[in-house]
């Protein structure tokens, strides 16, 4: 451990200083820094691109920490007490090597924005109260493993931005025409063939709204909407010709499209010193 760092930590001690940055140290061990976890004022704390490999239990002893930024680590998994982190409202953990979350993780009562993004993570990595994260505003889950989002997706009733790009999509649940504040969404480089027609009920194509669509094997009626805009698309899947054709696609039951491509090289997969 370095002497800067033990300093910065020493430093924060004595100035009461609220936010502590501790960005591409070559940290590997956080129980390897002294009193770190004595450091009850911090509000914020950033780790970003280190080598940290494990996350202790202590980390809920800053308790009042409202952001925690571990992106770019070698995480593979997190204390299942995390989530008593009651003052906790931001949490990344992007691009680390997670394939599933701790039981209870969905017990953050003040959560707000939580980035999961480039991990290993499917719809079967999720514990069973996820969806319990009812604060939630912003959820990122692109780059990783998921097939299908739960239907339970609609009870994060205060959601405005989701982001599940590059993943194994092959549809939308109908429920999430139920998530009335969202305001962007971000579905590109999936698998998607059709969206659900209660996707309609959303407005995610006037002022400053987003819906990235891009590289997925739309069918040619959806194909062709979005050569011309995203509001041509939304007219068109709220359409009774559109919910007929829906309906009919669904009931044929094909195959969705294979995988495009292998993400066994992604850099949350590789071999972490005689781990996996």
């Amino acid at each position: 451990m370095s002497k800067s760092v033990k300093k910065q930590v020493e430093e924060s001690k004595e100035t009461k200083n609220p936010h502590l940055e501790l960005v591409d140290r070559g940290i590997s061990k956080l129980i390897d820094i002294p009193g770190l976890f004595m450091l009850e004022h911090l509000v914020r704390l950033t780790l970003s691109h280190n080598k940290i490999d494990v996350l202790p239990a202590h980390i809920i002893e800053l308790k009042n920490l409202e952001t925690l930024n571990l992106f770019n680590n070698h995480l593979e998994e997190l204390p299942t007490n995390l989530s008593s982190m009651s003052k906790l409202r931001h949490l990344n953990i992007g691009m680390n090597r997670l394939y599933s979350l701790p039981r209870g993780f969905g017990s953050f009562t003040k959560l707000e924005v939580l980035d999961l993004t480039y991990n290993n993570l499917n719809e079967n990595s999720l514990p069973g109260n996820f969806f319990f994260l009812d604060s939630l505003q912003a959820l990122y889950l692109s780059d990783n493993d998921f097939e299908v989002l739960p239907d339970d997706i609609c009870k994060l009733s205060k959601l405005e931005i989701l982001a599940v790009r590059d993943n194994d999509l092959i549809g939308l649940p109908t429920t999430i025409g139920e998530l009335n504040k969202l305001r962007e969404l971000h579905i590109q480089g999936n698998r998607m063939t059709v969206l659900p027609p209660e996707l309609g009920k959303l407005d995610l194509y006037t002022g400053r709204a987003i819906l990235k669509a891009e590289n997925n094997p739309w069918v040619p009626p959806i194909a062709d909407q979005f050569q011309v805009g995203v509001s041509h698309v939304f007219d068109f899947i709220r359409s009774e010709t559109y919910k007929y054709l829906y309906g009919r696609h669904m009931q044929a039951n094909a195959a969705p499209p294979a995988k495009s491509s292998s993400k066994a090289k992604k850099a949350s997969r590789r071999e972490i010193w005689g781990k996996k």
